[in-house]
Protein backbone atom coordinates (compact mmCIF):
# COMPACT_ATOMS: atom_id res chain seq x y z
CA UNK A 1 0.00 0.00 0.00
CA UNK A 2 2.73 2.27 0.87
CA UNK A 3 4.21 1.93 -2.85
CA UNK A 4 0.44 2.73 -3.69
CA UNK A 5 0.59 5.91 -1.78
CA UNK A 6 3.85 6.81 -3.68
CA UNK A 7 2.53 6.57 -6.89
CA UNK A 8 -0.96 8.40 -6.50
CA UNK A 9 1.32 11.56 -4.99
CA UNK A 10 3.15 11.77 -8.31
CA UNK A 11 -0.34 13.05 -9.82
CA UNK A 12 0.06 16.57 -7.53
CA UNK A 13 -3.29 17.30 -7.76
CA UNK A 14 -3.87 17.48 -11.53
CA UNK A 15 -6.59 14.44 -10.95
CA UNK A 16 -8.84 17.83 -9.72
CA UNK A 17 -11.60 17.41 -9.81
CA UNK A 18 -11.05 13.46 -9.39
CA UNK A 19 -9.27 12.05 -6.38
CA UNK A 20 -5.33 11.02 -6.68
CA UNK A 21 -5.41 7.19 -6.52
CA UNK A 22 -2.56 4.97 -6.91
CA UNK A 23 -2.77 0.71 -7.41
CA UNK A 24 -0.23 -1.91 -7.34
CA UNK A 25 -0.80 -5.72 -8.58
CA UNK A 26 0.94 -8.52 -6.51
CA UNK A 27 0.55 -11.84 -8.49
CA UNK A 28 -0.18 -15.12 -6.67
CA UNK A 29 3.02 -15.78 -5.42
CA UNK A 30 2.95 -12.39 -3.89
CA UNK A 31 5.88 -10.60 -6.86
CA UNK A 32 5.09 -6.97 -8.35
CA UNK A 33 3.22 -7.66 -11.33
CA UNK A 34 1.84 -4.38 -12.17
CA UNK A 35 1.23 -0.78 -10.70
CA UNK A 36 -0.15 2.91 -11.53
CA UNK A 37 -1.47 6.12 -11.07
CA UNK A 38 -4.13 8.38 -11.58
CA UNK A 39 -2.17 11.21 -13.98
CA UNK A 40 -4.95 13.55 -14.55
CA UNK A 41 -8.39 14.05 -15.17
CA UNK A 42 -10.02 12.43 -18.07
CA UNK A 43 -7.16 10.06 -18.04
CA UNK A 44 -6.98 6.02 -17.30
CA UNK A 45 -7.68 5.28 -14.10
CA UNK A 46 -5.01 3.71 -11.94
CA UNK A 47 -6.40 0.22 -11.72
CA UNK A 48 -7.14 -0.32 -15.09
CA UNK A 49 -3.21 1.19 -15.59
CA UNK A 50 -2.21 -1.43 -13.02
CA UNK A 51 -4.12 -4.52 -14.17
CA UNK A 52 -3.12 -3.98 -17.70
CA UNK A 53 0.54 -4.12 -16.93
CA UNK A 54 -0.45 -7.04 -15.03
CA UNK A 55 -2.09 -8.57 -17.90
CA UNK A 56 -2.69 -12.35 -16.82
CA UNK A 57 -0.84 -12.52 -13.45
CA UNK A 58 -3.62 -10.35 -11.89
CA UNK A 59 -5.63 -13.89 -11.83
CA UNK A 60 -5.50 -15.41 -8.25
CA UNK A 61 -3.03 -12.36 -6.86
CA UNK A 62 -4.17 -9.02 -5.14
CA UNK A 63 -4.86 -5.88 -5.90
CA UNK A 64 -3.83 -2.52 -3.58
CA UNK A 65 -5.68 0.53 -4.57
CA UNK A 66 -5.49 3.87 -2.32
CA UNK A 67 -8.93 4.40 -2.78
CA UNK A 68 -12.46 2.60 -3.62
CA UNK A 69 -12.92 1.50 -6.98
CA UNK A 70 -15.18 3.68 -8.84
CA UNK A 71 -18.89 2.09 -9.67
CA UNK A 72 -20.10 4.89 -12.31
CA UNK A 73 -19.36 5.61 -15.80
CA UNK A 74 -17.84 8.54 -15.87
CA UNK A 75 -15.09 9.88 -18.53
CA UNK A 76 -14.03 6.60 -17.97
CA UNK A 77 -15.73 3.03 -17.60
CA UNK A 78 -16.20 2.12 -13.74
CA UNK A 79 -13.03 0.45 -12.73
CA UNK A 80 -14.76 -2.19 -11.01
CA UNK A 81 -15.31 -4.13 -14.10
CA UNK A 82 -11.64 -4.34 -14.70
CA UNK A 83 -11.12 -5.47 -11.46
CA UNK A 84 -13.49 -8.65 -11.95
CA UNK A 85 -12.59 -9.32 -15.14
CA UNK A 86 -9.01 -9.64 -13.90
CA UNK A 87 -9.91 -12.04 -11.26
CA UNK A 88 -7.86 -11.17 -8.50
CA UNK A 89 -8.79 -13.43 -5.19
CA UNK A 90 -8.30 -10.27 -3.03
CA UNK A 91 -8.63 -6.26 -3.45
CA UNK A 92 -6.85 -4.36 -0.64
CA UNK A 93 -8.87 -0.95 -0.13
CA UNK A 94 -7.34 2.58 1.71
CA UNK A 95 -10.67 3.56 2.14
CA UNK A 96 -14.09 3.91 1.02
CA UNK A 97 -14.81 6.82 -1.68
CA UNK A 98 -17.60 8.86 -0.45
CA UNK A 99 -18.44 10.22 -3.69
CA UNK A 100 -22.66 9.89 -3.74
CA UNK A 101 -21.84 7.85 -6.85
CA UNK A 102 -19.59 4.80 -5.10
CA UNK A 103 -20.17 5.42 -1.69
CA UNK A 104 -19.49 1.84 -1.12
CA UNK A 105 -21.01 0.12 -4.45
CA UNK A 106 -18.01 -0.54 -5.59
CA UNK A 107 -16.75 -2.48 -2.52
CA UNK A 108 -20.17 -3.93 -2.64
CA UNK A 109 -19.66 -5.12 -6.16
CA UNK A 110 -16.50 -6.57 -6.30
CA UNK A 111 -17.33 -8.48 -2.45
CA UNK A 112 -20.63 -9.86 -5.35
CA UNK A 113 -18.28 -11.34 -7.47
CA UNK A 114 -16.73 -13.09 -4.84
CA UNK A 115 -13.63 -11.10 -4.47
CA UNK A 116 -12.22 -10.97 -1.31
CA UNK A 117 -12.05 -7.28 0.26
CA UNK A 118 -10.43 -5.36 2.95
CA UNK A 119 -11.01 -2.31 3.87
CA UNK A 120 -9.51 0.27 6.03
CA UNK A 121 -5.52 -0.41 5.57
CA UNK A 122 -3.82 2.62 6.26
CA UNK A 123 -6.89 4.99 5.65
CA UNK A 124 -5.48 7.79 7.79
CA UNK A 125 -2.68 8.11 4.91
CA UNK A 126 -5.46 7.98 2.20
CA UNK A 127 -7.14 10.56 4.14
CA UNK A 128 -4.12 12.60 4.26
CA UNK A 129 -3.96 12.33 0.53
CA UNK A 130 -7.07 13.04 -0.74
CA UNK A 131 -7.83 15.60 1.67
CA UNK A 132 -9.50 18.62 -0.94
CA UNK A 133 -11.41 15.93 -2.46
CA UNK A 134 -12.61 14.65 0.76
CA UNK A 135 -13.26 18.18 1.97
CA UNK A 136 -14.95 18.97 -0.90
CA UNK A 137 -17.34 15.61 -1.78
CA UNK A 138 -18.40 15.57 2.38
CA UNK A 139 -19.24 19.48 2.86
CA UNK A 140 -19.80 20.75 -1.03
CA UNK A 141 -17.17 23.49 -0.10
CA UNK A 142 -12.90 23.40 -1.24
CA UNK A 143 -10.33 23.01 1.29
CA UNK A 144 -9.08 26.22 1.88
CA UNK A 145 -5.15 26.67 2.29
CA UNK A 146 -3.91 30.00 3.54
CA UNK A 147 -0.16 30.91 2.50
CA UNK A 148 1.94 33.79 3.91
CA UNK A 149 5.56 34.48 4.12
CA UNK A 150 7.13 36.86 7.04
CA UNK A 151 9.65 37.52 9.18
CA UNK A 152 10.24 35.60 11.83
CA UNK A 153 8.19 37.82 14.04
CA UNK A 154 5.11 37.68 12.29
CA UNK A 155 5.79 40.64 9.80
CA UNK A 156 4.71 40.28 6.25
CA UNK A 157 6.14 43.96 4.98
CA UNK A 158 7.42 47.16 6.82
CA UNK A 159 6.10 49.67 8.00
CA UNK A 160 6.30 51.55 4.93
CA UNK A 161 4.88 48.49 2.83
CA UNK A 162 7.84 47.30 1.70
CA UNK A 163 7.08 43.47 1.15
CA UNK A 164 9.58 41.98 -1.90
CA UNK A 165 11.25 39.81 -1.20
CA UNK A 166 10.61 38.75 2.84
CA UNK A 167 11.55 35.38 1.87
CA UNK A 168 14.21 33.92 -1.01
CA UNK A 169 14.05 32.47 -4.17
CA UNK A 170 13.49 28.57 -2.74
CA UNK A 171 10.69 29.77 -0.88
CA UNK A 172 9.14 31.65 -3.74
CA UNK A 173 9.54 28.53 -5.79
CA UNK A 174 7.92 26.34 -3.56
CA UNK A 175 5.05 28.56 -3.24
CA UNK A 176 4.79 28.76 -7.26
CA UNK A 177 4.70 24.26 -6.64
CA UNK A 178 1.22 25.42 -4.15
CA UNK A 179 -0.36 27.16 -6.71
CA UNK A 180 0.16 24.23 -9.18
CA UNK A 181 -1.34 21.52 -6.28
CA UNK A 182 -4.57 24.02 -5.69
CA UNK A 183 -7.35 24.84 -7.83
CA UNK A 184 -8.09 28.39 -7.23
CA UNK A 185 -5.95 30.78 -5.70
CA UNK A 186 -7.95 33.85 -3.38
CA UNK A 187 -6.21 37.55 -2.34
CA UNK A 188 -8.39 40.43 -1.22
CA UNK A 189 -8.42 43.78 -3.21
CA UNK A 190 -5.69 45.36 -1.62
CA UNK A 191 -3.22 43.35 -2.07
CA UNK A 192 -4.18 43.38 -5.52
CA UNK A 193 -3.35 47.12 -5.21
CA UNK A 194 -0.74 47.27 -2.95
CA UNK A 195 1.63 44.79 -5.26
CA UNK A 196 -0.16 44.16 -8.03
CA UNK A 197 0.49 40.03 -8.58
CA UNK A 198 -0.16 38.22 -11.56
CA UNK A 199 -0.94 35.12 -9.16
CA UNK A 200 0.03 32.38 -11.71
CA UNK A 201 2.18 29.75 -11.59
CA UNK A 202 5.65 30.27 -12.95
CA UNK A 203 7.56 27.11 -12.93
CA UNK A 204 9.55 25.90 -15.64
CA UNK A 205 7.23 22.56 -15.89
CA UNK A 206 4.01 23.69 -14.62
CA UNK A 207 1.32 22.18 -16.07
CA UNK A 208 -1.39 23.78 -14.79
CA UNK A 209 -3.11 27.17 -13.96
CA UNK A 210 -5.18 27.92 -11.10
CA UNK A 211 -8.89 29.81 -11.15
CA UNK A 212 -7.65 33.41 -9.97
CA UNK A 213 -9.74 34.76 -7.69
CA UNK A 214 -10.51 38.50 -6.23
CA UNK A 215 -12.37 39.33 -3.55
CA UNK A 216 -12.87 43.29 -4.93
CA UNK A 217 -16.60 44.27 -2.98
CA UNK A 218 -16.75 47.86 -4.62
CA UNK A 219 -15.04 46.75 -8.33
CA UNK A 220 -11.91 49.10 -7.82
CA UNK A 221 -9.40 46.98 -9.11
CA UNK A 222 -7.95 48.93 -11.82
CA UNK A 223 -8.61 47.62 -15.62
CA UNK A 224 -4.72 47.49 -16.05
CA UNK A 225 -4.08 45.17 -13.04
CA UNK A 226 -1.73 42.24 -14.03
CA UNK A 227 -4.38 39.77 -12.38
CA UNK A 228 -6.43 40.79 -15.49
CA UNK A 229 -4.45 39.93 -18.00
CA UNK A 230 -3.88 36.24 -20.19
CA UNK A 231 -7.67 35.41 -18.75
CA UNK A 232 -6.93 32.57 -21.80
CA UNK A 233 -4.06 31.27 -19.53
CA UNK A 234 -5.21 31.76 -15.91
CA UNK A 235 -9.03 33.12 -16.03
CA UNK A 236 -10.18 35.37 -13.08
CA UNK A 237 -12.96 36.09 -11.30
CA UNK A 238 -13.65 38.92 -9.56
CA UNK A 239 -15.87 38.96 -6.24
CA UNK A 240 -18.47 42.30 -5.42
CA UNK A 241 -21.51 42.77 -3.91
CA UNK A 242 -24.55 44.78 -4.59
CA UNK A 243 -22.45 48.29 -3.43
CA UNK A 244 -20.48 47.93 -6.91
CA UNK A 245 -21.32 50.29 -8.95
CA UNK A 246 -22.47 49.44 -12.40
CA UNK A 247 -19.67 51.28 -14.40
CA UNK A 248 -17.04 49.33 -12.51
CA UNK A 249 -18.27 46.24 -13.91
CA UNK A 250 -18.51 47.12 -17.22
CA UNK A 251 -15.14 48.24 -17.01
CA UNK A 252 -13.87 45.12 -15.55
CA UNK A 253 -15.72 42.60 -17.45
CA UNK A 254 -14.36 44.70 -20.67
CA UNK A 255 -11.16 43.07 -19.67
CA UNK A 256 -12.28 39.61 -20.08
CA UNK A 257 -12.53 38.85 -16.31
CA UNK A 258 -16.03 37.14 -14.71
CA UNK A 259 -17.70 39.59 -12.59
CA UNK A 260 -19.44 37.55 -10.05
CA UNK A 261 -21.95 39.51 -6.96
CA UNK A 262 -22.25 37.98 -3.38
CA UNK A 263 -24.49 38.67 -0.49
CA UNK A 264 -22.41 41.40 1.56
CA UNK A 265 -21.75 39.93 5.27
CA UNK A 266 -21.97 42.38 8.28
CA UNK A 267 -19.67 44.07 6.97
CA UNK A 268 -20.48 45.46 3.60
CA UNK A 269 -17.83 42.61 2.06
CA UNK A 270 -18.62 39.37 0.49
CA UNK A 271 -19.79 36.84 2.03
CA UNK A 272 -17.09 34.14 2.41
CA UNK A 273 -19.41 30.78 3.00
CA UNK A 274 -21.03 31.94 -0.09
CA UNK A 275 -18.19 32.33 -2.00
CA UNK A 276 -16.70 28.98 -1.08
CA UNK A 277 -20.27 27.51 -1.47
CA UNK A 278 -20.03 29.15 -5.08
CA UNK A 279 -16.60 27.92 -5.86
CA UNK A 280 -17.88 24.28 -4.67
CA UNK A 281 -20.49 24.15 -7.15
CA UNK A 282 -17.91 24.38 -10.39
CA UNK A 283 -15.89 21.81 -9.13
CA UNK A 284 -12.90 23.82 -7.43
CA UNK A 285 -11.99 21.15 -4.97
CA UNK A 286 -8.88 23.37 -3.16
CA UNK A 287 -8.08 27.52 -2.41
CA UNK A 288 -4.74 28.64 -1.90
CA UNK A 289 -5.30 31.61 0.22
CA UNK A 290 -2.57 34.41 -0.72
CA UNK A 291 -3.60 37.52 1.62
CA UNK A 292 -3.71 39.94 2.72
CA UNK A 293 -3.84 40.15 6.15
CA UNK A 294 -7.67 41.62 6.60
CA UNK A 295 -8.61 38.53 4.10
CA UNK A 296 -6.65 35.50 6.13
CA UNK A 297 -8.29 37.04 9.49
CA UNK A 298 -11.43 37.31 8.30
CA UNK A 299 -11.93 33.44 7.22
CA UNK A 300 -9.93 32.42 10.77
CA UNK A 301 -12.06 34.34 12.42
CA UNK A 302 -15.21 32.57 10.34
CA UNK A 303 -13.77 28.96 10.92
CA UNK A 304 -13.21 28.42 7.38
CA UNK A 305 -9.59 27.52 7.37
CA UNK A 306 -8.53 23.86 6.74
CA UNK A 307 -4.56 24.19 6.77
CA UNK A 308 -1.89 26.65 6.64
CA UNK A 309 1.51 27.13 5.09
CA UNK A 310 3.91 29.43 6.43
CA UNK A 311 7.44 30.52 5.23
CA UNK A 312 9.41 32.03 7.76
CA UNK A 313 12.37 34.11 6.76
CA UNK A 314 15.06 34.88 9.26
CA UNK A 315 15.03 38.63 9.88
CA UNK A 316 13.42 41.05 12.44
CA UNK A 317 11.38 43.91 11.22
CA UNK A 318 9.68 44.86 14.19
CA UNK A 319 7.44 47.97 14.54
CA UNK A 320 4.07 48.26 16.04
CA UNK A 321 2.66 49.79 12.76
CA UNK A 322 4.50 46.82 10.24
CA UNK A 323 1.05 44.84 9.41
CA UNK A 324 0.97 40.99 10.51
CA UNK A 325 0.09 38.10 8.25
CA UNK A 326 -3.39 37.71 10.25
CA UNK A 327 -5.42 39.86 10.96
CA UNK A 328 -9.12 39.86 11.50
CA UNK A 329 -10.74 40.04 15.33
CA UNK A 330 -8.49 36.90 16.56
CA UNK A 331 -9.22 34.77 19.43
CA UNK A 332 -9.54 36.41 22.88
CA UNK A 333 -8.37 33.14 24.96
CA UNK A 334 -5.30 31.22 23.80
CA UNK A 335 -7.46 27.63 23.99
CA UNK A 336 -9.27 29.37 21.10
CA UNK A 337 -6.50 29.84 19.24
CA UNK A 338 -6.10 27.52 16.01
CA UNK A 339 -4.35 25.00 16.25
CA UNK A 340 -1.75 22.81 13.86
CA UNK A 341 -1.67 19.07 13.47
CA UNK A 342 0.07 17.43 10.53
CA UNK A 343 2.51 19.64 10.98
CA UNK A 344 5.73 19.71 8.85
CA UNK A 345 8.67 21.86 9.53
CA UNK A 346 11.37 22.24 6.91
CA UNK A 347 14.11 24.07 5.77
CA UNK A 348 13.92 25.86 2.09
CA UNK A 349 16.68 27.72 1.01
CA UNK A 350 17.71 29.95 3.96
CA UNK A 351 13.67 29.72 5.22
CA UNK A 352 11.65 27.33 7.30
CA UNK A 353 8.52 26.36 5.48
CA UNK A 354 6.08 25.35 8.69
CA UNK A 355 2.82 23.54 7.03
CA UNK A 356 -0.44 22.06 8.95
CA UNK A 357 -3.69 21.44 8.71
CA UNK A 358 -6.03 23.81 11.53
CA UNK A 359 -7.11 21.17 13.75
CA UNK A 360 -11.19 20.78 14.88
CA UNK A 361 -13.02 18.59 17.08
CA UNK A 362 -15.35 16.03 15.75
Amino acid sequence: MRRAFELAALAEHATSPNPMVGAVVLDASGKNAGEGFHARAGDRHAERIALQRAGARAHGGTLYVTLEPCYHQGRTPPCTAAVIDAEPKRVVVAMEDPDSRVAGAGIAALRAAGIEVEVGVDREAAERLNRFYLKHRRTGRPWVTVKFASSVDGKIATRTGESRWITGKAAREEGHRLRQRHDAILVGAHTVRADDPELTNRLPDATRQPLRVVLDSRARTAETARVLKDQEKAPTIVVVTADAPADRREALARTGVEVVELLADATGRADLPSLLDLLGGRGILSVLVEGGAFVHGALFDAGLVDGVVAFLAPIVIGGKEAPGAVGGQGVAKLAEAGRLVNLEVNQVGDDIMVSGDVHRDR
